[in-house]
């Protein structure tokens, strides 16, 4: 299976690391460390080389009770950040659900979009249509500000596989070929502990959609409710669920430590692959 990117054509014969790059004062582990241009793309640079194969740009916290940011301030923190890596070797994804910022970004050199929104908001499909970027859709009940507050599901596997599939779905009536899309669960937006587990034990129902599925668990309150430990102290945890992701079949797992993440996935694929 390959996913077409942009120009790029992504081997998933094994899986691929992102590399998260938080433009933000406020997320939740990381806020502050790359808000500055020159520190943001130097912090993906460090991120190449330590082997990403993917670099996950974001200006918008979706940390749950953060709160939303103007457009122009969006637009403000990524575009230089987009503009400073353009030529790298690897394909940039712009972590955004605003139409506006898709399409900056596109014309800017982007190569994925991923929607925490699953392209709900007005606009959004039209904002990719014309366009050879890859798509991930998440699954996500609520919005950050208050999506943790009491989440609830009848069957949270059932209704995010389902609600996946009608977006890809979506996506392919807009026009998108699924061979430019992938999947995101939405660990920790809007699930409790118990859900969060269910949807990475049963992880293979999401992979029968027939698209690469992307797992983001770096970090997650979810580890920390597990290890008690804090968000600065979950890199081993983080690297134990990014390899269950793996085991399960995901086929992209977006991570804040990606030389460790790297190292553990070369022991995997020696093994497995």
């Amino acid at each position: 299976m390959h996913l077409h990117c942009g120009h790029f054509r992504l081997d998933l014969s094994r899986p691929l690391v992102m590399g998260i790059v938080n433009v933000t004062p406020d997320s939740f582990s990381d806020g502050g460390l790359h808000l500055q241009r020159d520190a943001a793309v130097a912090h993906a640079e460090k991120l190449i080389r330590e082997g990403a194969d993917i670099i996950d740009i974001g200006g918008e916290s979706t940390r749950p009770g953060a709160l939303s940011v103007s457009l122009n301030q969006e637009l403000d923190r990524v575009l230089p950040v987009i503009e400073g890596l353009r030529g790298v070797q690897v394909p940039l994804s712009i972590d955004t659900c605003k139409p506006e910022v898709m399409r900056a970004a596109i014309k800017a050199g982007v190569h994925m979009i991923n929607d925490i929104s699953a392209m709900q908001e007005s606009g959004a499909m039209d904002a990719v249509t014309g366009s050879d970027v890859a798509l991930c859709l998440m699954h996500k009940q609520g919005v950050p500000q208050s999506m943790q507050t009491e989440p609830h599901y009848h069957d949270v596997v059932l209704e995010v596989r389902e609600f996946l599939s009608m977006r890809l779905a979506a996506a392919n009536a807009a026009g998108i070929e699924s061979a430019r899309l992938l999947i995101d669960p939405g660990f920790g937006f809007g699930k409790t502990l118990a859900h969060n587990l269910l949807l990475l034990r049963e992880l293979p129902q999401l992979c029968g959609l027939g698209v690469p599925v992307l797992a983001g668990l770096s970090r997650k309150s979810m580890l920390g409710s597990l290890t008690g430990q804090d968000a600065a102290h979950r890199m081993p945890a983080s690297i134990a669920a990014a390899l269950l992701a793996v085991q399960r079949g995901a086929a992209i797992v977006r991570v804040h430590e990606v030389r460790e993440t790297v190292d553990a996935l070369k022991i995997w694929n020696a093994i497995n692959i």
